[in-house]
């Protein structure tokens, strides 16, 4: 039981930065229109980031975070500026191929900068474990449970109070009335798509943390949980994107109490197609439509 409760703790603290993942991933999708494979790389780009600023300047968080979203702005505003603003009006699929593409780019030139080797992340968090009841509580645990609660808290205030948000919605749920009512789409889409890519390097920043671990080919299979945690959303749904990447990491880390560690993908992905067989439209409720 004690092992069970503390697998269920890993989990929510894993399937908190998947979901912060895949919100950011839902940001993009919403806002361009069109389904990237770039953000895997961009949360590996965040997570080296980060490591090279607390390398650098210390081991200060904030530091860390803003080296991490500093990096994947830049990032985000390249991948739209060559995937998706001049193919707004062409088929998906040169989109789509063209981020596939600059995914190659990016992880094959990362493994020349950085090397193809692991590397250890610093201990920026204090190393201790609480005790409650008969649960252990580690404080990096702690520390990425409130970062993506307060994330979360921000990005919510942001997308109903502001008006950079507001526009952001109106971009994601119809294009062309927002052009109607004054909403520059363009510079709109390209704002949203950095600050998707801005929430994976964060995410990728607190994974790193949390594993304390890095290396250059990380983005793939964390690409892949995203847009699979994303796809339990139905895609551009934030909420239940979130809701998405929390089951996931929970399902992956409770699968270790019945199995081996190497077969956490497995439990993922098959939770990830058994959702689909069952509700092929993800989590998000289905609309009633009166006659």
């Amino acid at each position: 039981m004690e092992y069970f409760l503390n697998q269920l703790i890993n989990g929510l603290c894993q399937g908190a930065i998947y979901a912060l993942m895949a919100i950011g991933y839902s940001v993009v999708v919403g806002v361009v229109g069109m389904v990237t494979f770039t953000h895997g790389e961009v949360i590996m780009i965040g997570a080296f980031a980060s490591f090279y600023a607390f390398e650098m300047l210390g081991n200060n968080l904030l530091i860390g975070a803003a080296a991490a979203f500093s990096a994947s702005w830049l990032i985000g505003m390249f991948v739209y500026k060559v995937c998706y603003e001049r193919f707004f009006n062409a088929p998906r699929h040169i989109s789509l191929l063209c981020t596939i593409g600059v995914s190659i780019l990016i992880k094959n030139l990362a493994q020349i900068l950085f090397g193809p080797n692991q590397k250890p992340m610093l201990n920026v968090v204090r190393n201790s474990i609480y005790s409650i009841g008969y649960v252990n509580v580690s404080a990096v645990q702690m520390v990425i449970i409130v970062v993506v609660v307060l994330l979360a808290g921000l990005l919510s205030f942001f997308f109903n109070r502001t008006r950079w948000g507001i526009a952001l919605r109106a971009v994601s749920q119809d294009k062309n009335a927002a052009h109607l009512v004054g909403i520059n789409v363009r510079r709109t889409a390209m704002v949203g798509s950095c600050l998707g890519c801005d929430l994976g390097g964060i995410a990728g920043m607190l994974l790193s943390i949390y594993y304390q671990t890095l290396n250059a080919t990380m983005g793939g299979p964390l690409g892949m949980k995203a847009f699979s945690s994303s796809v339990l959303g139905g895609l551009t749904d934030t909420r239940y994107s979130a809701i998405g990447g929390l089951c996931i990491g929970i399902i992956e880390n409770l699968g270790i109490t019945i199995s081996s560690a190497s077969f956490r993908d497995i439990f993922a992905f098959g939770f990830l197609i058994l959702v689909l067989l069952i509700r092929p439209g993800g989590f998000v409720p289905k609309v009633k439509v009166r006659p």
